[in-house]
């Protein structure tokens, strides 16, 4: 049976950009994938056409040889003992694209290096802005005791592949085209394995979950990453890669952040805002006073320096800015109310003496209303 157009079979146009190959093959893997399609043979099939289709366009030699030559450009059976695109496992490519922990991407490592890995730590803001020590607990590839990461059984060795001859890649021939690529049988490590590990089925890595303590630096903000290096996926063969933890801060009751600055609302009576007085207001660092001008306004907005977040790379320190919001008595008694309707009417009586901005919006009324 002759087989499809990859182009057609990830639904892509030919002049599709790497990212939109990547974003089709996500979508046909998630679907067709057989851990979510059990025992359904289609859906086997289907998933593995996407892959091979996938394994070829996502290689640019490949993918140049495919547009050239078509299917016999990249077909083992046109070339010399190798194998065809789609002969290697399902972690090839999966992986890379689906290789996800803690809601971050695992990257590929260097060559034989094991993956990069990502963790999100949540921090309350004092503890991003203070500084801080977090243990977390994460799910890791590492070597495996048992076999020295071999993957072979104890007092067993693995053997060269007959495939590649130990070379680890095998070459195509299609005419004056050739390609290399990774040998199929032995997946690019010149070795195959006949006895395997029993304590990790021959991969020379076992799952192991371990606890690592992260110190914050004072001053982190949301998005930071803080690298920790070979902490990541650990490799059989190689060092293992890093790891890269996070950072996301929780919303803060009181206080919000931008950049080095923080900013609050604070409320304040209609007589505190109108005679003047001092206030309390919270800070990171403690309790500080705010002295608030006779007549201030609603929404005015006060400068605290240095009281904001020091800066984790310049170590220059931020403001508080803090607004005041004035707040409407509500609840009130008979009395209060009638003392409050005498002193609105002796405010009326001064007019603009006493409200400018109320007399100005009242002539800028009238205005309007005579000129329409």
């Amino acid at each position: 049976m002759a087989k499809r157009d990859y182009y057609e079979v990830l639904g892509v146009e030919r002049a599709a950009s790497e990212a939109d190959l990547k974003k089709a093959y996500r979508r046909l893997a998630m679907k067709y994938h057989p851990d979510r399609n059990p025992d359904d043979e289609a859906a086997e099939k289907s998933f593995k056409e996407a892959k091979e289709a996938y394994e070829v366009l996502a290689d640019s030699q490949k993918r140049s040889a495919y547009d050239q030559f078509g299917h016999a450009g990249v077909d083992a059976s046109g070339g010399m003992g190798g194998a065809g695109p789609g002969a290697a496992g399902f972690g090839d490519i999966f992986g890379d694209i689906f290789g996800d922990i803690f809601g971050g991407g695992g990257r590929r490592g260097g060559a034989g290096r094991g993956a990069d890995l990502q963790y999100t730590l949540e921090l309350s803001l004092e503890e991003a802005v203070h500084g801080s020590e977090s243990r977390i607990r994460i799910p890791s590839q590492v070597r495996c005791d048992t076999c020295s990461g071999s993957g072979a059984r104890p007092g067993t060795s693995p053997t060269a592949c007959a495939t590649c001859n130990g070379q680890g890649q095998v070459r195509m021939q299609q005419g004056f085209f050739s390609i290399q690529q990774a040998c199929p049988d032995c997946r690019g490590r010149g070795t195959v394995i006949q006895s395997p590990c029993g304590d990790c089925s021959g991969t020379g890595t076992v799952q192991k979950t371990k606890t690592l303590q992260v110190k914050v630096p004072a001053g982190v903000d949301d998005g930071d990453q803080i690298r920790l290096g070979g902490e990541g996926q650990g490799s059989a063969t190689s060092g293992s890669g890093d790891l890269y933890v996070q950072i996301r801060i929780r919303q803060h009751p009181i206080f919000s952040r931008d950049g080095d600055n923080l900013y609050c609302e604070m409320p304040v009576s209609i007589a505190m805002a109108t005679l003047g007085g001092e206030i309390e207001i919270p800070t990171l660092s403690g309790r500080a006073q705010l002295k608030v001008p006779s007549e201030s306004q609603s929404e005015r907005v006060f400068r605290l320096k240095g009281k904001g977040v020091r800066n984790v790379r310049s170590s220059a320190v931020g403001d508080l800015f803090c607004k005041i919001k004035i707040e409407t008595p509500v609840n009130l008694s008979r009395k209060q109310r009638e003392l409050l309707r005498d002193f609105d009417d002796m405010l009326k009586a001064g007019g603009e003496r006493h409200s400018p901005r109320e007399s100005s919006w009242s002539d800028r009324l009238k205005s309007f209303f005579t000129t329409s």
